[in-house]
Order: structure tokens, then C-alpha cells, then sequence
């Protein structure tokens, strides 16, 4: 069992760390509220994985494995709203206001819930996720355990090290406050996050 924990903790390391929507919407967080909103955004991007993990013990994400209509609907709702989060971006900058600068109270009350939302309909309208959990969970499930309670473990794993990948980039982010402060570097920034976020979903819908 321990070896088949190892091999995954491994596995997993590098899809975590492997640039991604999740990573992206977490540094955007940063950029748009600090810290605060990184780590709420990151909290939102633990709760989806918890979900799609709990589908895979289930078997809902074998369903939806099968299902062509029910992955295709998802994917696309997942890409118009990575889409829909880069236009907002790209906005803010042709405004001349970065979605980093320091708002309004109502507006900076708003960044909070929307830190956690953004996170949250990231990781779980990406029906790539619940596609590789079904696919590459059981596969190290060792012969003569519990499927169930195995692939809870391994989901567990692979939370504990996505909550610590975002940790290390909401510490990382945190040492260049300073260099995002400036209204110039910040627009720059959210000009960046736009177009990568427009790119990923549109790689959602293209991909099968």
C-alpha cells in the first residue's frame, strides 16, 4: 500500500505543478485582492477537487466518462467561463484599471465571494478532472484493497498536495507585492492572465 501511495504522490506532483487553469486563477486572485483573495481562491479550487473526487468514489465520473453529451456540455460551460473570466481581464486593462488595484469597499466586498467562486466553477466545470481521477485512481488501487476507501486515500493525497502547491504560490506571490503594486505592472499582469485564461478554455472546447 505504502509503495502504491508513493508511486501516486509522485504522479501527482508533477500534474499539480504543470501550469494549468487552477494555477492560473489562483494568481490572478493574487494579483486582484493579495493574499486574502489567493487564499480563498485556493479554498474554492480544494472544495471543487473534493467533489470530483467524491463523483469518482461514486462513480459518477465513470457516467460521465460514458456519457459524450454530459462531458461535452460540461466542457463547454467550463471553457465559456475560463473564456468569460479572460474577458473580464482584458477589460479591466482597455479601461486603464487593473482588476488588481485597490477597489471601492463594495467592489473589494464583492472580490472576496468572487475569489472563492472563481476557484470553485474553475476546478468543477473541468470535466478533465473528473475524467482523470477515474482513469488514473483505480490504477493504483493494489490488488486485494478496498477500491473505495484506496481511492478516498489517493484523493486525499492529491488535495493535500494541490492545497500545498497553492500555499507555496500564494507565499511566492506575496515576495513581489511590491512589483504588483504599481498600476502599470498590474495591468500588464491582468493583460497576461486574460489572454491565458481565453487560451486555456478555448483549448478545452478544441480538446477531446
Amino acid at each position: 500500500m505504502l509503495v502504491a501511495l508513493f508511486s501516486f504522490a509522485a504522479a501527482a506532483a508533477l500534474m499539480v505543478i504543470l501550469p494549468g487553469p487552477d494555477t492560473l486563477v489562483v494568481v490572478r486572485g493574487v494579483v486582484q485582492g493579495g493574499r486574502g483573495t489567493g487564499i480563498r481562491t485556493s479554498l474554492g479550487v480544494l472544495s471543487g477537487l473534493v467533489i470530483w473526487v467524491a463523483a469518482a468514489v461514486l462513480g459518477l465520473s465513470a457516467m460521465l466518462k460514458a456519457s459524450e453529451y454530459g462531458y461535452t456540455a460540461l466542457k463547454f460551460l467550463g471553457a465559456a467561463y475560463l473564456i468569460y473570466m479572460g474577458v473580464q481581464s482584458l477589460r479591466a486593462v482597455v479601461r486603464g484599471s487593473a482588476l488588481g488595484e485597490q477597489p471601492p469597499t463594495s467592489t473589494a466586498q464583492s472580490w472576496r465571494t468572487a475569489g472563492f467562486t472563481a476557484g470553485f466553477l474553475t476546478d468543477i466545470l473541468n470535466p478533465k478532472i473528473g475524467v482523470l481521477f477515474v482513469s488514473l485512481l483505480p490504477a493504483f488501487v493494489p490488488t486485494g484493497y478496498s477500491v473505495t476507501w484506496t481511492t478516498l486515500a489517493l484523493g486525499g493525497v492529491y488535495i493535500t498536495l494541490t492545497a500545498l502547491y497553492c500555499g507555496i504560490l500564494i507565499a511566492a506571490a506575496g515576495t513581489v507585492t511590491r512589483w504588483m503594486q504599481t498600476p502599470r505592472t498590474r495591468r500588464l499582469l491582468d493583460g497576461l492572465a486574460g489572454i491565458a485564461l481565453i487560451g486555456f478554455g478555448a483549448k478545452l472546447v478544441t480538446e477531446r
